[in-house]
């Protein structure tokens, strides 16, 4: 059946006061290697139908939500009505909103028609990506093998590519449809006797716009940094992070960005006589953390697409309200926060939702390189990883570097350091960055199965806190 048939059927289906249907056709590619060769390729395809049912009642509205994978008008129908059950039995919940009308978003009724950029109409199938994805990058990624054969180095990793297409529903009337696609490549070098390691990640939309050659070449002067070894202590260094490992940091703090939490006295986003830091200073730097749905190359979803709630931060009764290019921090000074249709209508201020996306721009034009010359003493850090909440109220984190931390001294990079355990706050370092360069699209290593969509600067950290040292490679 036709997904489209689907959501207008599981719509039909329902018996309860409001429904929302969201439908995801997502197919995916990939090719997996290790040693300087292919070992893997695959395509996979699925479907998943979320049905979300509300009822109202004297105390509120409820909403039974359930997802499964759906291919016949039987299951669909198994599926209404679990969800219509699980509503009956809810009880009312803290989050709900009326569900959003068809003249609440970006777009057309189900009738289609050209509503947004890279999206599509209602009624075309959904899209598809297929391997031919690979097909000039397949053969840049044999030459790299090649050459690091050649190094007696070996290459390890993957590239993978998604699409998926999203069709939204509502027994409102209302019908959004949107397209994304995503990619990634991770690559890990090491020296023939696996001592020495370096990673990059790029994220890709269409395998066209990866330099495998640049990557490649970065990683092999990384394993030659590495041919020195220095041993530090703990201690605070200051500390250059690359863009990747300050997307990381952001992604976490914008996953904590809750109006509700911080009204509440829960985040660190409270103020400390009640109320939000809206509108105070956490960055000495003019610094603009922002999303924008139609941030070129980043482009993600225009309206809302949820499918579990989460508390403060999303809700099933948003589907298909408008996504906005939206300033969190405004030149250093935090601007906004998330905020559910819900809390926005019980504390009197605007939606605020989550964007798929995440952009900090702090007007440096300085490259990763640039930054290196102009350091006297510091560190370099290539990632992060295991990354883990201590105190939710500062927002401190801890975890690990990895693949990589680089002493530099007089503009030079003199080889490589032990790993270190680190204890950082996002939102306290924003006051310590001393340095911002160029803001590019990239990858962060911990958070990538999750949000990939990221353009951030390289920046220097003052007084970065490596709490101890890791014995970890």
């Amino acid at each position: 059946m036709q997904v489209q048939q689907l959501v207008e059927q599981a719509l039909a289906a329902s018996t309860t006061d409001g429904c929302v249907v969201v439908a995801a056709e997502h197919t995916e590619t990939n090719l997996r290697f290790a040693n300087n060769r292919l070992t893997t390729n695959g395509q996979m395809t699925s479907r998943s139908i979320t049905v979300i049912s509300t009822v109202d009642g004297p105390n509120g509205a409820s909403a039974g939500v359930v997802t499964r994978s759906v291919t016949t008008a039987e299951e669909l129908s198994e599926l209404v009505r679990a969800s219509d059950a699980a509503a009956r039995i809810a009880p009312p919940a803290d989050d709900a909103a009326p569900l959003v009308g068809p003249n609440s978003a970006p777009g057309t009724d189900a009738g289609g028609g050209d509503w947004q950029a890279g999206g599509g109409d209602w009624q075309e199938a959904p899209r598809a990506t297929k391997v031919e994805v690979f097909e000039s990058f397949a053969p840049e990624l044999g030459a790299a093998f090649q050459r690091a054969a050649k190094a007696d180095r070996l290459l390890f990793g993957f590239a993978e590519h998604q699409l998926t297409s999203t069709f939204l529903g509502s027994s409102t009337g209302l019908r959004r449809r949107f397209d994304q696609p995503a990619g990634r490549l991770e690559l890990n070098a090491k020296s023939a006797d696996l001592d020495r390691s370096a990673w990059a990640g790029v994220q890709a939309r269409d395998f066209t716009d990866v330099d495998v050659a640049s990557l490649t070449d970065g990683l092999h002067t990384r394993l030659d940094w590495a041919a020195t070894r220095i041993d530090l202590p703990a201690g605070r260094y200051e500390t250059i992070l690359p863009p990747g490992a300050i997307a990381d940091l952001m992604i976490y703090a914008y996953w904590t960005a809750s109006a509700r939490d911080a009204e509440e006295g829960r985040n660190v986003f409270a103020g400390s006589a009640g109320g939000t830091r809206i509108g105070q200073r956490l960055a000495s730097l003019p610094l603009t953390l922002r999303s924008d749905p139609a941030a070129p190359g980043l482009e993600c979803a225009p309206f809302e697409i949820v499918t579990a709630s989460e508390a403060g931060l999303q809700s099933v009764f948003d589907n298909g309200a408008p996504v906005a290019a939206t300033e969190w921090l405004k030149e250093g000074t935090l601007n906004d926060l998330v905020r559910t249709r819900a809390w926005a209508a019980r504390t009197g201020a605007e939606p605020r939702p989550l964007v798929g996306n995440l952009i900090l721009d702090g007007g440096g034009s300085a490259s990763l390189d640039d930054m290196i010359a102009a350091t006297e003493r510091g560190l370099l850090l290539t990632c992060l990883w295991y990354i883990r909440e201590v105190d939710p109220q500062t927002l401190l984190l801890t975890g690990l570097t990895r693949d990589g931390v680089y002493l530099i001294e007089n503009g030079q990079v003199r080889g490589a350091v032990n790993n270190f355990r680190f204890n950082e706050s996002p939102i306290g370092l924003l006051d310590r960055i001393t340095d911002v360069g160029r803001t590019e699209q990239t990858l962060p290593r911990e958070w990538n199965d999750y949000f990939t969509r990221t353009a951030m600067p390289p920046v220097r950290i003052a007084d970065f806190n490596m709490s101890t040292v890791s014995q970890a490679s």
